[in-house]
């Protein structure tokens, strides 16, 4: 009877453990120990990560993802994807270089090497991109928002380094 008394209690505290931490579950599931991933299993969770705003962990899901299948189109562009958000564009060039003789005029490629080329600050190669993507399907919504992005980016000043030295 006292089993039955604590159960939702139990149920309570568990379910407050895991709203505590900013990681679903998913984000969180250990796959270290894992020999084969079946199903794409470490690509599932890299993406996860990615979706999540963990791009260091996301980076090193789809690097493991790149060992297992070195020439998988979706790990090397999330690879170069999690690379860009961490500015380690030496290594999402790499990637992009590999994915551009495959998937280099799809719109996923285009709209990624883009955003790519924004987060650097090359505007108008950015905008050669978006629009090639924008030729091939006008109703895109993440190439629609890139072209926001873009228009947005060109109203901020460019700055040299040492411009904030004084603040």
């Amino acid at each position: 009877m006292k089993i039955l008394r604590l159960a939702p209690l139990v149920l309570v505290l568990c379910a407050c453990e895991m709203s505590a931490f900013s990681d679903s579950s998913d984000a969180v599931k250990d796959t270290a120990n894992v020999a084969y991933y079946p199903d794409d299993e470490l690509l599932v969770s890299a993406k996860v990560q990615f979706s999540e705003g963990n791009y260091g962990k996301s980076f090193r899901m789809f690097e493991q993802a790149l060992d297992v299948t070195p020439k998988d189109p979706a790990a090397l562009l999330g690879y170069a994807a999690s690379a860009d958000m961490l500015r380690r564009f030496d290594k999402a060039d790499v990637a992009y270089r590999k994915l551009r003789p495959t998937i280099g005029n799809r719109i996923e490629y285009l709209n990624n090497y883009g955003y790519s080329l924004l987060l650097r600050g090359d505007l108008v190669s950015a905008r050669k991109f978006f629009l090639k993507a924008y030729e091939k399907d006008p109703a895109n919504p993440v190439t629609a928002n890139n072209l926001e992005l873009l228009r947005n980016s060109v109203n901020y000043p460019k700055r040299g380094r040492g411009d904030l030295k004084g603040l």
